[in-house]
């Protein structure tokens, strides 16, 4: 469930546990647990426990893949790792912090449930192949084998990106070729240096529908994802590549999936042969959202094969830019460790990171609310829910998008500033609070007021002025747009009910009929939100 408190336990747990276990046992005995123990009633960092057998004919609850909260059943996430059968016996659990998004999986015949944060973590080995979590040794460790230590816990600190691997899992590869990409992908995590304040990596891999594997902050230690790259299984299916793309984009880099404000957003798209679908629209939202794709096309068509592909030139209509610097070609997945550092070293040159910066991340928006008399208590709340729903869809941060609201009849009042909330949620608490004024209107009056008390900063091409407004303004609305629009500001203008067309265009930015909006019912402005973002967006693109 995503919505779970930290320190409550899902409502699916089994509510009958063993009320102790021993503390004090050596981590080298075996500790017999029954079926629902979890890994939170163990008392050890690292424990060797003995399952029963047929602990999957009862209801055992897992939640997590590879890595597991410790609300988890042991034996059960052990019969999903497949480090035990179903005979049962021993198995090695190691306790790790807690963590975000933890996934959901059918493995070995055990469902595990996903879950959206939890305090502590275990994984389990089997008892033959201890391979635990980092930094396990108790040998007191040399003054040199700490500076490797602390190395591999931080990252690379002049690499400061979140990287989306999209991998090829299609029948073009074969399970032979995936595993030498798989052999790729752990060289390339390895040179990028994962690390806290490092580089973060995630995987999705691309086939009929795209999975994501593993999110941003799974796995932010190497030994940790190196091993769970190791583990990625084959799926087969067609190469829809484009799919994976429009996937990772839409849900991969938010803050609930574990994406870095201020860090730029890297997606690797590797390709055995060709896609078997289109790769523009998917790549050109990437780049709406500030995405820098990079795509690695492995053993590329050779001439006799080019009749079969669809879009021949799908590599540069899938990358950042069409400049060289975010395409790379390798001839073969044989030939692709030569190939590690010149592309981990692509990854890391920030400056040339050109795609980072998008309308989503970095305009400067403007709500100039009409609270005439006019518009009445319910319909004013409409007004707000309108435009939450335009600020809901870009990225603000104190480094991202920005978001403040003048509220207007007469005479005007500053709600918030560009600089007063920092945060998505602060922005549409905000805007949910404002209280409704009553009153004439005098919308000239409150342009040039947002011209010269919001957007103080002059920015061309990233700041926006929405008007919303349902009626005559008693004023003139003509010079006071005009001289806001030679400010650099855009205006859309956003009519309801009885506003005169008249007005609304004046007020807009060129061309008149791409900025200015009209419905009848204020029920109808929910409809508007998707047209005036993309509004706004391409008049960022062109301007920029």
């Amino acid at each position: 469930p995503s919505s779970l408190p930290l320190l409550s336990a899902p409502s699916s747990l089994p509510s009958s546990l063993p009320s102790s276990l021993p503390s004090s046992l050596p981590s080298s005995l075996l500790l017999p647990v029954d079926c629902v123990t979890r890994g939170a009633d163990l008392a050890q960092d690292r424990s060797l426990v003995l399952c029963p057998p047929a602990c999957t004919q009862g209801r055992v609850s897992v939640f997590g893949t590879r890595t597991f909260a410790s609300v988890s059943s042991v034996c059960g996430a052990a019969i999903h790792r497949g480090v035990l059968g179903p005979s049962g016996g021993p198995v090695r659990v190691h306790k790790l912090p807690g963590r975000h998004n933890y996934l959901s999986s059918l493995s070995h015949g055990v469902q595990s449930q996903a879950l959206s944060h939890w305090s502590s973590s275990f994984s389990v080995t089997s008892r033959q192949n201890p391979f635990g979590p980092v930094l396990q040794t108790t040998k007191k460790p040399t003054k040199k084998k700490l500076t490797v230590k602390k190395a591999l816990t931080t990252g690379n600190k002049d690499c400061k990106i979140d990287i989306a691997m999209v991998i090829d899992s299609s029948n073009n590869i074969g399970q032979r070729r995936f595993n030498l990409q798989k052999n790729f992908l752990i060289k390339l995590a390895a040179m990028l240096k994962v690390g806290q304040t490092g580089p973060h990596i995630g995987v999705i891999q691309a086939s009929d529908t795209p999975r994501t594997e593993f999110l941003l902050t799974n796995y932010t230690q190497p030994k940790e994802l190196l091993f769970a790259i190791k583990e990625l299984a084959y799926l087969g299916g067609d190469s829809n590549t484009g799919r994976a793309i429009t996937h990772t984009t839409e849900t991969f880099f938010n803050q609930e999936s574990g994406g870095r404000r201020g860090y730029p957003r890297v997606m690797v798209v590797l390709i055995d042969g060709w896609p078997s679908d289109s790769l523009e629209q998917a790549a050109m939202l990437a780049r709406e959202f500030g995405i820098n794709v990079f795509l690695v096309s492995v053993a590329k068509p050779a001439p006799e094969e080019l009749p079969m592909v669809p879009d021949k030139d799908f590599m540069k209509k899938a990358v950042c830019r069409d400049n060289g610097f975010f395409s790379y070609g390798i001839p073969s997945w044989f030939s692709t460790t030569k190939h590690v550092k010149a592309l981990s070293q692509r990854l890391c040159s920030l400056d040339s990171l050109v795609c980072s910066k998008s309308c989503f991340n970095s305009v400067n928006i403007g709500f100039l609310i009409d609270g005439s008399s006019s518009v009445g208590h319910g319909n004013f709340q409409l007004v707000l829910e309108f435009l939450a729903g335009v600020a809901g869809t870009f990225d603000i941060s104190d480094v991202g998008a920005r978001i403040g609201a003048v509220q207007y009849t007469y005479d005007q009042r500053l709600e918030f500033g560009l600089l007063d909330h920092p945060t998505k949620d602060d922005v549409l608490a905000a805007l949910r609070r404002i209280s409704y004024m009553s009153g004439g209107t005098a919308t000239g009056e409150a342009i040039s007021y947002c011209a010269q008390n919001l957007f103080r900063r002059t920015a061309p091409g990233r700041n926006f002025l929405i008007v919303v407004t349902d009626g005559q303004s008693y004023d003139d609305v003509r010079r006071p747009a005009m001289e806001a629009r030679a400010q650099g500001i855009t205006i859309f203008s956003v009519g309801v009910a009885w506003a005169p067309l008249d007005d609304l265009r004046a007020m807009s930015s060129e061309p008149k009929d791409s900025h200015t909006f009209f419905t009848r019912d204020f029920s109808g402005l929910s409809e508007l939100v998707p047209v005036l973002v993309r509004g706004i967006c391409r008049d960022f693109s062109e301007k920029n």
